[in-house]
């Protein structure tokens, strides 16, 4: 017999001993303490009554001595504790059981990415998948996250990802790759028990902890993603360098137009729509080249492409000023300014840090506590720890907190003192995006957003996902063969990873590059994408 028929069972007996012995005390109560005869389906049907609070009956003007209303108060005490007890340790319990019959422990899938474990970045991984048509399965050993993520349209079976067993019936051994994202401690046993399944299959695994990095590697991981490293270089880049500076410093235009960065704000009545609705952005003294949306750059976005609230919009323009859009112009006053100002040191600024100085940058530290790389010892909150700061000779302050209040703070602070420095901010949260922005920040980057791109860009091999740490080129790819292929023939993004996202023709500068786009000797292709992506695309062009 199961467990939970047992406990069932157990119970009825209990209630039935309860309810036979409450009976004849009441029996007895009745005619020793108030005089009054009741035989025993009278005495049962007055217990039923008090036990089920379905009401005390006619008897209730004759509980006049103490005696008997202390019976009739045992009773009425003890239907509330088998309320409180019998739910928690019956009813529960059974519906549980009977809720786990219906979630799978096996799946059928194959070509699929295994997810062990669920967080903020695997719902952005998921939906890269998605985009990509790839199938995915959760592994949780919470039967109520089980649940939660089949009412949320995931696949998912229940059952430890630490185990073999599990790892088979979720078919890895059919399985193109498994993300291992439960624990520093705990992924390593995870990568151990996927290789022992299938030897071949790709394990990506998350560290939070960059020290990790070298026991999940020899536990058998391809691909270790050091998420607090990766969101702390990727904060750095940008402070090395916005996108619409990269193209200004790559690509010299023979037109008016100038790369400019938009920010879609909070209220903006273009969230919600379109590319292709938004007239002032396509047209001659206007045209949007790309969009960063969440942790990843699109390039060349599709006319369909949706605006997102706090979207950055890469644009060639003749003008800032877009009546009615609320758009604000993101502004980087670098210009030859080298310092950048690193707010809280933690897990996250010794990547920023060490990555801004090997680019040559000089760079100066705020945090709470002292230390051998901290140059100010201080609140970021408090207004004179930030004029402590060199905060006039600086390009950047780059708020690496733990705390997202405490950034959000710290960003009007920081505004109020020097309008015009870049604040680039991490944000915990993806709520508090939105906050940070409001605040003044110039650009913002959460820990889940950046490692479920990098997780995507790492499992999804036959399209390039452009991160916050990618080190993105512009390069100007002249033509002088391919003439009169359109973009279709060419199939440039599938073959190289790089994206056209315009071509000068006799002094013109042609945007609107889509499949029927044919190519002409003397043309200039103007091409993004990273260093891999810009060296196979000038190679297909040589």
């Amino acid at each position: 017999m199961k467990w939970w028929a047992k406990r069932i069972g157990l119970s009825i007996i209990g209630f039935i001993a309860i309810v036979a012995s409450f009976t004849l005390i009441y029996q007895w109560g009745m005619f020793y303490f108030e005089g009054q005869e009741r035989n025993i389906y009278q005495s049962l049907q007055k217990v039923i009554e008090i036990l089920t609070t379905a009401g005390f009956g006619g008897d209730a003007e004759h509980w006049t001595t103490l005696g008997m209303n202390l019976i009739v108060v045992s009773m009425n005490l003890t239907a509330v504790l088998l309320i409180f007890i019998g739910l928690p340790l019956v009813v529960i319990p059974m519906f549980k059981r009977a809720l786990e019959g219906k979630v799978a422990r096996s799946s059928d899938l194959t070509d699929h990415v295994i997810i062990c474990s669920h967080s903020p970045a695997d719902e952005i991984l998921t939906q890269e998948l998605k985009n990509s048509d790839i199938p995915y399965l959760f592994i949780e050993r919470n039967l109520e996250t089980v649940e939660k993520l089949l009412d949320m349209g995931h696949e998912a079976i229940v059952g430890d990802p630490e185990k073999v067993e599990t790892l088979k019936a979720a078919n890895a051994d059919k399985a193109r790759a498994l993300v291992a994202d439960v624990g520093d401690s705990t992924n390593p046993t995870i990568i151990l028990s996927a290789k022992k399944v299938n030897p071949r299959i790709r394990v990506i695994s998350m560290t939070r902890l960059e020290k990790e990095e070298r026991y999940h590697m020899l536990a058998g991981a391809d691909y270790v993603v050091k998420s607090r490293k990766v969101l702390g270089e990727s904060l750095a880049n940008r402070a090395l360098s916005s996108v619409a500076e990269k193209f200004n410093e790559s690509i010299e235009l023979k037109t008016k137009l100038k790369p400019a960065e938009l920010l879609v704000e909070e209220e903006s009545p273009i969230i919600g729509k379109k590319l292709r609705e938004i007239e002032q952005f396509n047209t001659r003294k206007t045209t949007v080249i790309g969009i960063w949306t969440g942790g990843k750059f699109i390039a060349s976005p599709e006319p369909d492409t949706e605006i997102k609230e706090n979207a950055i919009i890469l644009v060639l323009t003749e003008t800032l000023y877009f009546e009615n859009l609320e758009v604000r112009p993101i502004s980087s006053y670098h210009g030859k300014l080298n310092k950048v100002i690193v707010c809280g040191y933690g897990t996250v600024g010794p990547s920023t840090v060490k990555t801004l100085k090997k680019a040559g940058l000089d760079v100066q530290t705020i945090d709470l506590n002292p230390g051998e790389n901290i140059d100010i010892v201080g609140d970021v909150t408090n207004l004179d720890t930030i004029k402590k700061a060199d905060l006039k000779n600086a390009r950047s302050v780059i708020l690496t907190l733990n705390d997202d209040t405490a950034a959000v703070y710290a960003t009007l602070i920081i505004k109020h003192e020097a309008p015009e420095v870049e604040i680039i901010a991490r944000a915990n949260s993806p709520e508090t995006i939105w906050k940070l922005y409001n605040a003044g920040a110039d650009f913002v980057l959460s820990l889940p957003t950046v490692a479920g791109e990098i997780l995507a860009s790492v499992i999804i091999k036959d399209r390039t996902i452009l991160t916050p740490k990618t080190k993105l080129e512009f390069a100007r790819i002249p033509i002088k063969k391919h003439s009169g292929k359109t973009m279709a023939e060419l199939d440039i993004r599938n073959k190289t990873g790089a994206t056209i996202i315009a071509v000068e023709r006799e002094n013109k500068l042609l945007t609107k590059i889509n499949a029927e786009f044919a190519i002409k000797n003397g043309d200039t292709m103007i091409a993004v994408g990273n260093k891999r992506n810009i060296k196979k695309i000038k190679q297909l062009f040589k």
